[in-house]
């Protein structure tokens, strides 16, 4: 099975695109937020966009719970499709995907750049943040048994691929599915780093080391933590410390969802037996 990604930010209008992109690369399914789409049809997995949080959500769409990656693999299986579509907001979380669901990795990478104009993008993102509606690429027939929020309309329009098979027309019509997720009428919701900041000193306290202090910085949307700790006398280091970025690492994505890109601990001083600071 090949697998071609999509990436692109939250609210750019990759759900929306997503028919036509896999129409242009000739992908027989969709992986988009957790549900598996073929044609016409949801066959398996469970929905982002009916997540009461927006944690919740980044973990459904992540496949994090392995009966919902597990249903999806063995669907998947099942139909065999020799290319899949694959949605994300970046390169590291399509590899988590595919990872999780037991994929090859992407061959191809389609930036949501090159299928929508800086226009159509601007769109899309303005109708994300006004009104907080999202995209489901089926028809609403399929999505209202899986979805039960407030809000839920059928989508019917013509998308214009910017580059066409030869014999093929630009405009491409699709349904898809208008829907208003539970933590968008909640409002917004945010992890402040200081909550990150708390959580790492614990990890690693627990871990071994101690006297930590926590710095939080974001890049590009994902997160780098820099440590400084104080690291026991007479036990040798680097094991200790690559088993603490690890634990670090994986329990802060595990717990918030946000994207961990780096965890640099150094070690400013020694912590002896009997110290309790």
């Amino acid at each position: 099975m090949e697998v071609v990604a999509l990436i692109g930010p939250s609210g750019s209008g990759k759900s929306h695109r997503a028919l036509a992109v896999a129409r242009d690369y000739a992908a027989e399914a969709i992986i988009d937020d957790g549900l598996l789409i073929q044609g016409s049809r949801i066959l398996a997995g469970v929905s982002a966009k009916e997540q009461p949080t927006r944690v919740g959500a980044i973990r459904t769409a992540l496949f994090s719970d392995p009966d919902h990656a597990r249903e999806v693999r063995e669907r998947l299986a099942a139909i065999a499709p020799r290319r899949l579509l694959v949605l994300s907001t970046s390169r590291e979380m399509a590899e988590r995907i595919t990872s999780r669901l037991q994929l090859p990795p992407p061959s191809i990478w389609v930036d949501i750049t090159e299928v929508a104009t800086p226009k159509e993008i601007a769109r899309a993102r303005q109708i994300r943040s006004q009104l907080g509606k999202h995209v489901i690429p089926a028809p609403t027939v399929e999505v209202k048994p899986r979805f039960n929020g407030p809000f839920i309309e059928p989508l019917k329009t013509f998308l214009r691929r910017r580059q066409a098979p030869p014999g093929k027309k630009k405009n491409l019509w699709v349904e898809q599915t208008t829907v208003r997720p539970t933590f968008n009428s909640l409002g917004h919701f945010y992890i402040a780093h200081s909550a990150v900041a708390q959580l790492a000193a614990y990890l690693v306290t627990t871990a071994g080391l101690a006297n930590p202090r926590v710095q939080v910085e974001s890049r590009n949307g994902n997160l780098v933590l820099n440590l400084e700790v104080a690291a026991p006398y007479g036990v040798y280091w680097p094991p200790l410390l690559r088993a603490a970025q690890k634990r670090v690492k994986s329990m802060i994505t595990s717990m918030t969802a946000l994207e961990v890109e780096a965890v640099n601990i150094t070690v400013r001083g020694i912590k002896f037996a009997g110290d309790r600071r």
